[in-house]
């Protein structure tokens, strides 16, 4: 039995049950009466677990009520905590005061399920706009979604900074260049910035309500577009979470495929951020020449995927695309010539003292404050957290640990060279991998048929995208159809380290520091 089982067991006693209805079977799901919910939330913290997401389902239609969740981890172990709600009175206490990624995922939960978190310090709407009516819940069942919303008057409130000499600045949610909108208000006292608070939710595109009008099949399409530059594990985090609810093996060569994919899309965004952080501290040349290698990446997987991001590729059984002999020998020589360039690149970025000045004690997220949000992946491990789903909920091949060994950087300074330098350190480690899946990269099938999940089962998945843990939860209604399907991107947790790294900056600062984060706006628009 895990260990977070074992810590709620003796406090709950009868009134906790496992759940046999989750799936993997390694994923414990347990219920409590919601009077209690917060309480396990205090007992997890005393064991230093961390909050991974929150969420509410409707179950109406399974013959219950509305029903909230919260999946925490520790270590190598998951666990969902549920408590149903009635449907006459759905509240629940809230866990804001326990765990700081709480206070957006109950305001999401608040604004799109209608399902109040009582007790929560703030609850203006998330991701629902103001002008959008009071009583429309967009995840309920009861709600059309054929139909426009009726468009009202409203005014979002800002959180505000007073004293002498305090000004405010807007950035946004219109920015330069090609980047997605959100809203940044900034209270600054001279060049000094003392207080940030994000808006965002422009680009909510209702992902998580068109996936209950998909069959399981048509779903892995829309996950693989809940964040473009992040498709293939999004992809797979949706596909694993399908395959776990009927146990489905999967071909021993697709794990590894997909290993590739995974690692080719790590590779391609790193050069890119890398680059972009440096442009941002005004040293173009590093963008030019990492744009440029991070060119050749996409045009390798164009040549031999059909796709420059690899999209469509992963799929619930397996993958769509293998790999021959005379692709194995082009991806070899490209990282060889890769490789080559990027240590010639990262050697000036080492030795440019301009630019050192920039990116040293920038944007500082302390240990302290990155454990209390709970944030993951690059942001995580620049701040000394030691968080990996390929090591510590490794999914398959990188649960091969005598073939397939995995160094994961760690950094403590938190700042924003920390957060660069993960990532140089990660493509060293993912051209490597991509160079030992090449060479041992096993023969079979690339796909398997899989049947369509039984009714009221749920499954689960964690994966490391390129910015980090991903998860998906996925509940088949009375039918065996979607009823549910929750997406947690990385930038769910990790945007609220951006808010809590930036004071104490100084306002020119801001791009550079945002950057070096590098969150989705439309992983987090769900």
């Amino acid at each position: 039995m895990s260990m977070l089982i074992n810590a709620l067991a003796p406090v709950f006693g009868d009134d906790m049950r496992v759940e046999a209805a989750q799936h993997p079977s390694a994923v414990a799901c347990c219920t409590v009466p919601r009077e209690r919910f917060a309480e396990a939330a205090r007992v997890l913290k005393k064991t230093y677990a961390l909050l991974a997401a929150e969420w509410a389902t409707d179950e109406t239609e399974l013959g219950r009520g509305f029903c909230v969740y919260a999946c925490y981890r520790w270590g190598r172990e998951y666990l969902i905590v549920r408590s149903p709600l009635p449907s006459s009175d759905p509240r629940f206490p809230s866990l804001t005061k326990k765990f700081l990624p709480a206070y957006r995922f109950e305001r999401q939960i608040q604004s799109l399920m209608g399902v109040e978190p009582t007790g929560h310090p703030d609850m203006r709407p998330w991701i629902k706009f103001e002008d959008w009516p009071q009583d429309a819940f967009p995840l309920r069942k009861t709600f059309d979604s054929s139909k426009p919303m009726k468009r009202l008057e409203g005014e979002y409130q800002w959180a505000r900074a007073a004293g002498e000499g305090v000004y405010e600045i807007p950035v946004g949610p219109v920015h330069a260049g090609i980047i997605e909108p959100g809203h940044f208000r900034f209270q600054a006292v001279g060049e000094m910035v003392v207080n940030l608070e994000e808006r965002l939710g422009y680009v909510h595109k209702g992902i998580e309500k068109k996936f209950e009008a998909l069959t399981w099949r048509e779903g892995v399409r829309l996950a693989g577009r809940v964040s473009g530059d992040t498709t293939v594990a999004h992809a797979l985090g949706y596909s694993i979470a399908v395959e776990s609810m009927e146990d489905s093996v999967i071909p021993e060569r697709a794990h590894w495929l997909r290993a590739l994919y995974l690692e080719r899309e790590r590779i391609a965004n790193h050069l890119g951020d890398i680059g972009a952080i440096c442009n941002d501290a005004a040293f173009a040349f590093m963008l030019y020449q990492l744009s440029r290698l991070r060119e050749l990446v996409l045009r390798t997987n164009s040549a031999l995927f059909g796709h420059r991001f690899i999209m469509d590729r992963v799929l619930p059984g397996g993958v769509a695309v293998d790999l021959d002999a005379r692709g194995k020998r082009l991806i070899l020589s490209e990282l060889e010539a890769i490789s080559k360039d990027f240590e010639k690149v990262v050697k000036i970025y080492e030795e440019s003292a301009s630019l050192d000045d920039r990116v040293r004690d920038t944007g500082i997220l302390t240990p302290e404050k990155a454990r209390e949000l709970c944030v993951v992946g690059i942001v995580a491990r620049a701040s000394g957290l030691n968080l990996d789903c390929r090591i510590f909920n490794p999914f398959p091949p990188y649960d091969q640990y005598d073939r397939l060994e995995l160094d994961v950087p760690v950094k403590i300074t938190g700042d924003v060279h920390a957060r660069t330098w993960v990532r140089v350190e990660e493509v060293r480690e993912s051209i490597r991998i991509v160079r030992f899946i090449i060479e041992n990269l096993p023969e079979g099938p690339i796909a398997a048929d899989i049947g369509d999940p039984g009714p009221d089962t749920m499954g689960f998945s964690a994966v490391e995208g390129w910015r980090g843990e991903i998860i998906y939860w996925t509940q088949a209604g009375p039918r065996g159809e979607i009823n549910r399907c929750m997406v947690r991107d990385p930038s769910s947790v990790n945007w609220l380290g951006l808010e809590q790294a930036i004071p104490g900056n100084i306002v020119p600062d801001f791009p550079l520091c945002n950057k070096s984060f590098n969150q989705s706006y439309s992983g987090h628009d769900l």
